[in-house]
C-alpha cells in the first residue's frame, strides 16, 4: 500500500534527495528544487554542490518556492494519491503561471512570486515559455499600463520581468519589441526609463541596444533616437560617470547608428555623452570607447556636432587623447579622422590640437603598429597641421 502511494505521487512533487513529497520546496542558484530539510542536511554535511546537477553552488542560499508549494496543496486538496500522477503536466504549469501573471485578480506578491520562478524556469524551458507567448505577456504587462507610483513592489515586479524579457530576448524574437511602436505603450517605455532605479535603467539600455541592432525594429529605433527624453536620461547617466555609463554609451551608438537619428543626439548633447565616455577611458571596456570614438566621428558631418565638440572644455583634447594609445590603436583612426574635420576649418582648434601634444603623438602613432591606413591619414594630419602653422606664422 505504501509503495503504491509513493508511486502515485507526481514526479514534480518528490524531493530529489528523500524521493518524498515536498513538504517545504525550496530553490537553489541552480534552479534545482529540494525540500528544505533534505537540502539543509546535504549542505550541513559539507556539500558545495547541487546534489542533482553536481554544479558548484557560487551561492548556497535558497528561496522558497511558493508556485510548487501551491500545486501541491491544490493536488491534495483534490484528493492527492487517489489521482494518476501524470496528470499535472508542463503545460499545466506553465498555464498556471501565466494566469497568475495576467489575472487582474492575482496581488502583487503573488504576481512577483510568479516571476521568480518563470526567471527559475527560463534557463530549463527558454522555447516553451516562448511557445507559449511568455515574452508579449511580460511585455504587455511592463508597458501596456502607466502606474502613478512605483512602489517597492512594483519595483521589484519590474525588475523581475525585464530580466526575464531580457533573457528570452533571443535571435529571431527581437520583433516583439515592436509593441513599443504604439504611443501608449512607448510613452510607458519613456516614463519607466525616466523614473526608474538603476538596474531598470539598465536593463531598459540593453533594450534600446537590442532595438537598434535589429533590422526588424528599425522603425521603433527611429522613434527611440527621436524621443529627445530618451536621449536626456542616457546622455545623463553617461555624464553621472557610474556603473550604468557601459549600458548607456552602448545605447546612445546604437541609436546613432541610424543616421535619421543624428541630428536630434546632437541638439539632445549626445557629443558631450560621447566625449565624456572617451576622457574616461582608462575606467572604461576599450572596445565601447573605441565605438564612441567612431560615433563622434560620424556626428561630425553635422555643424551643430563641431560646435559641440569645440564648446566641450576638453572636447579637442579628448580627440588626441585617442589618436595614440600605448595599449592598442582602437579608435586611432577616427581621432585622426575627427582632428582632420575640425582642423581643416578652425584656426582655434589647430592650436588647441597642437598645445594639446597632437604633433607627438602622431609621430608615436607613425611609429607604432597601427595598420597602414591609419598611418597614411596620421602623416596627411601631420602634413596639414605643419603646412597651416607655417602658413599661419607668415601672416605674423
Amino acid at each position: 500500500m505504501e509503495e503504491a502511494q509513493q508511486m502515485a505521487i507526481p514526479h514534480l512533487f518528490r524531493c530529489p534527495i528523500s524521493l518524498d513529497l515536498f513538504t517545504d520546496p525550496v530553490t537553489l542558484c541552480t534552479g534545482q528544487t529540494y525540500d528544505r530539510s533534505s537540502i539543509e542536511k546535504w549542505l550541513a554535511a559539507g556539500n558545495l554542490t547541487c546534489p542533482v546537477t553536481m554544479q558548484k553552488l557560487h551561492d548556497p542560499s535558497f528561496v522558497p518556492n511558493h508556485t510548487l508549494r501551491h500545486f501541491i496543496h491544490q493536488w491534495l486538496q483534490m484528493g492527492g494519491r487517489h489521482f494518476d500522477p501524470g496528470y499535472l503536466t508542463k503545460t499545466d504549469i506553465f498555464s498556471v503561471l501565466k494566469h497568475n501573471l495576467e489575472s487582474q485578480e492575482t496581488t502583487m506578491k503573488t504576481k512577483l512570486q510568479t516571476l521568480e520562478n518563470v526567471n527559475l524556469l527560463v534557463s530549463k524551458e527558454p522555447s516553451f515559455l516562448l511557445q507559449l507567448g511568455f515574452l508579449s505577456l511580460l511585455l504587455k504587462q511592463l508597458f501596456g499600463k502607466a502606474e502613478s507610483e512605483l512602489s517597492q513592489d512594483y519595483i521589484k515586479f519590474l525588475q523581475e520581468a525585464l530580466l526575464c524579457v531580457s533573457r528570452l530576448l533571443l535571435p529571431g524574437q527581437f520583433k516583439c519589441l515592436n509593441i513599443l511602436i504604439e504611443d501608449s505603450n512607448l510613452e510607458n517605455f519613456i516614463s519607466l526609463f525616466e523614473r526608474g532605479n538603476s538596474k531598470i535603467k539598465k536593463i531598459l539600455c540593453h533594450l534600446i541596444d537590442v532595438i537598434s541592432s535589429s533590422p526588424e525594429t528599425k522603425k521603433l529605433c527611429s522613434q527611440l533616437g527621436k524621443s529627445h527624453r530618451i536621449l536626456d536620461v542616457i546622455v545623463m547617466i553617461i555624464l553621472q560617470d557610474s556603473e550604468l555609463s557601459d549600458p548607456g554609451i552602448q545605447a546612445l551608438s546604437g541609436l546613432c547608428s541610424l543616421e535619421s537619428n543624428r541630428e536630434s543626439m546632437v541638439h539632445s548633447g549626445g557629443i558631450n555623452g560621447f566625449i565624456t565616455y572617451i576622457l574616461n577611458a582608462e575606467r572604461r571596456r576599450k572596445s565601447l570607447v573605441a565605438m564612441a570614438m567612431s560615433r563622434v566621428e560620424q556626428l561630425l558631418v553635422l555643424e551643430g556636432a563641431k560646435e559641440g565638440v569645440v564648446k566641450h572644455p576638453n572636447g579637442v583634447q579628448a580627440l588626441v587623447k585617442m589618436v595614440f594609445r600605448v595599449s592598442d590603436h582602437e579608435g586611432s583612426e577616427s581621432a585622426v579622422n575627427s582632428l582632420m574635420i575640425l582642423c581643416c576649418d578652425s584656426e582655434e582648434v589647430r592650436e588647441e590640437a597642437i598645445g594639446g601634444g597632437v604633433l607627438s603623438q602622431l609621430l608615436l602613432l607613425l611609429q607604432s603598429q597601427c595598420s597602414n591606413r591609419t598611418k597614411t591619414k596620421a602623416r596627411l594630419l601631420l602634413k596639414m597641421l605643419r603646412s597651416k602653422w607655417a602658413e599661419e606664422r607668415k601672416h605674423l
